[in-house]
C-alpha cells in the first residue's frame, strides 16, 4: 500500500510540470509573430519575420 501512494504522489508532482511544457512551444510562434518589427510579418514557412510585402 505504501508503493502505491508514493508512486501516486509522484505521479502528481511530476504531471503539472510536464503538461505545462508540452504548451511552451506553440506559444513560442505567437510570442515571436507578436514581436516582430514594424513594417514586418510572420511567415510560418521560415519561422521568421521577414519584410511585408507592398500591394
Amino acid at each position: 500500500m505504501k508503493v502505491l501512494q508514493t508512486l501516486t504522489a509522484l505521479v502528481l508532482i511530476l504531471a503539472p510540470g510536464t503538461l505545462l511544457a508540452q504548451g511552451c512551444h506553440s506559444e513560442r510562434t505567437q510570442q515571436s509573430a507578436m514581436s516582430c518589427a514594424e513594417g514586418q510579418v510572420w511567415d510560418d514557412s521560415a519561422g521568421t519575420c521577414v519584410l511585408r510585402p507592398s500591394s
